[in-house]
């Protein structure tokens, strides 16, 4: 049987924990981070809680003294170890507020959720299959204060997920509100055309990932320079190469999008220097 800890405490999964008056419930007040953990290690532990306390304070949570980043990573190391998760593990951390409405809440610390679950020895390796994506347009990604947090109101996400998971693509892909390509429901998204290597920036509305600014700093020391900019449709389809960034899959190339065909020379050199490695 596996665990989870809930403020600071160990439950058996599937224990009912989460009252009905949690803000996080009613209203998706919260955030959360996606953690990959190798041999008990969490790799880039202080980037993801670097990115979970700039949420907290857009938010406006209040941080007590006994919440902090060394406890969370504590709570961590301690439910791999009770479930088992000695190898390869995915880790969700949700942070949520307490009871109350919206104009009458009980207080602004956070709790919190943590969970584990071991993750196959291929996670991370290269695919050599390539994915196949399509594009999901119903619900498009706002661009604002919101935007690159991993907040737990995530519906454009879902909903994109559900639309792949329908078509059977192995992803989607989501637009913001002026059409352009923003990122994946679990993915941030680079193209490559002419040898020239480019993300939608940030102010495109996408999720600010941890895998995403690891690739960025380390091409740019290469030096290869990634463009951050906005990029079409069209882009998308002229490209010659397409990769997706995230912290448990690492890197993973698209071979098709609909009718598009990619090739996949320049990323994987991108990920065999990257992480060929370590897997």
């Amino acid at each position: 049987m596996d665990y989870f800890i809930f403020n600071g405490k160990f439950y058996p999964e599937n224990t009912a924990v989460v009252g009905a008056g949690k803000r996080g419930l009613r209203f998706g007040d919260g955030l959360f981070e996606t953690l990959r953990a190798n041999q008990g290690e969490i790799e880039f532990l202080d980037e993801h809680l670097a990115r979970l306390w700039q949420g907290l304070a857009v938010l406006q949570f209040q941080i007590p003294k006994h919440f902090s980043p060394d406890k969370l990573q504590e709570d961590i190391g301690n439910l791999l170890r009770k479930n088992g998760h000695a190898n390869l593990a995915r880790i969700r951390l949700t942070l949520f507020r307490g009871d109350g409405g919206l104009y009458d809440d009980i207080n602004h610390t956070p709790g919190y959720l943590i969970q584990s679950w071991a993750l196959p020895n291929d996670s991370g390796k290269w695919n050599s299959n390539g994915l196949v994506l399509g594009i999901y347009e119903e619900a498009k990604k706002s661009c604002d204060l919101l935007s690159n947090l991993k907040h737990n109101n995530f519906l454009p996400y879902v909903l994109a997920a559900l639309q792949a998971k329908k078509q059977k693509w192995n992803d989607a892909l989501l637009l913001n509100t002026n059409g352009n390509i923003c990122d994946t429901s679990i993915a941030n998204i680079f193209l490559i055309k002419d040898e020239l290597i480019y993300t939608p920036a940030l102010t495109e509305g996408c999720i600010a990932g941890i895998m995403r600014k690891q690739v960025i700093n380390h091409l740019n020391q290469l030096p290869v320079n990634v463009i951050e900019t906005t990029l079409s449709i069209d882009d998308l389809v002229a490209a010659d190469e397409v990769f997706l960034t995230n912290s448990i899959y690492h890197i993973r190339w698209v071979q098709a999008v609909g009718d598009k065909k990619y090739g996949n020379q320049q990323t994987q050199k991108i990920y065999s220097t990257l992480f060929s490695t370590k897997n």
